[in-house]
């Protein structure tokens, strides 16, 4: 059976990726995209940087056709702003309006967004319910366990959200105190799941990283999908491979150095095409460290990568790059 989210299929075992601040950008979706990732998210936007029309909260929302299906994520901590910025995401015709209970970094959570509403169950829900009444599109969440390890309330929230109209929720793995730290538990995510009364989508997210864990924790967790993220950056072969798994019970090769140069060169021309030159090439430079990951003696070309200001300087390298190491990787 396939997973629904409003009319949106996603097919039998969707793979989702993660809104993530800085890195879940146009150039990067377009990767995932090309390696089979079934649903995306933009970063997280403030609604009240949509609301101030604020330049980088608007440009935040620039969505591509060939993206679909793609959601919109907003935060906030006032209701009437949330319910605004929703009207406001709507326009820019996603398939569905995401809302962040989960990003726990200090300037988020402290101001009262994020995951901070772990922490007033009831104000959650009258806010989730304000973006529900603001849109015509479907509405999911993205949180996490709860604010801290004596208060894992999900269980809760996922009753009280689907009440008043989610389509889907994501559950991260960890409590708000936790941040990025320990194991992600995802014990509840099941129990969430296994609850007669839940009846929309639950994705499981947090520390998936390999073919294996996807495979594993898809039996052992229950979950309808799973959203990945961190192990996306510099690696989106990873929806490719899970996937192959998934249709063939066989593990793929991973990339060869050819073809991380060809997505790394591909990922820099979709970042020079949407923020210019200057801004695309400084952009770009968090993510070679990744793309190259486990190449030995990477770091003078590494170097040379972040230290280039130009087009043709960077491209020089990457060809340096597969010259150097196509043979003795392969």
């Amino acid at each position: 059976m396939s997973v629904k989210i409003g009319n949106i299929d996603l097919g039998k075992f969707p793979l989702l990726l993660a809104p993530m601040e800085d890195v879940s950008d146009p150039p990067f979706r377009y990767v995932c995209k090309q390696n089979g990732v079934d649903m995306m998210y933009t970063e997280f936007i403030s609604s009240e940087g949509l609301i101030r029309d604020a330049a980088k909260s608007r440009q935040k929302l620039d969505i591509f056709e060939y993206e679909r299906p793609i959601g919109i994520q907003i935060f906030g901590s006032n209701i009437e702003s949330m319910r605004e910025a929703t009207r406001i995401a709507t326009l820019a015709n996603p398939d569905l309006i995401d809302i962040n209970y989960g990003c726990p970094v200090k300037n988020v959570a402290c101001r009262g967004a994020g995951a901070s509403l772990l922490q007033d169950i009831d104000k959650m829900t009258a806010m989730t319910k304000a973006v529900v009444e603001s849109t015509h599109l479907p509405v999911t969440v993205k949180t996490r366990l709860g604010w801290d390890d004596n208060t894992k309330n999900v269980d809760q929230v996922a009753e009280r959200l689907q009440d008043v109209g989610i389509q889907a929720l994501t559950i991260h793995g960890r409590t708000r105190s936790q941040m990025y730290k320990g194991q992600a538990d995802w014990s509840m995510i099941r129990d969430i799941k296994r609850n007669p009364r839940i009846g929309i989508p639950i994705f499981g997210n947090g520390d998936v990283d390999s073919i294996e864990k996807a495979a594993n924790w898809r039996l052992e967790y229950e979950v309808d999908g799973i959203m990945i993220g961190r192990a996306a950056i510099g690696y989106p072969w990873i929806f490719r491979e899970i996937k192959h798994f998934f249709e063939t019970g066989e593990t793929l090769a991973g990339p060869t150095i050819a073809e991380r140069v060809d997505v790394c060169l591909t990922h820099l021309n979709k970042s020079i095409e949407w923020k210019g030159e200057k801004t695309g090439i400084f952009e770009m430079r968090r993510h070679y460290s990744n793309y190259f990951k486990g190449i030995p003696n990477f770091k003078e070309f590494r170097m040379k990568l972040v230290s280039s200001e130009n087009v043709a300087d960077i491209r020089s390298v990457l060809d340096e790059i597969t010259e150097t190491f196509e043979a003795e990787m392969a």
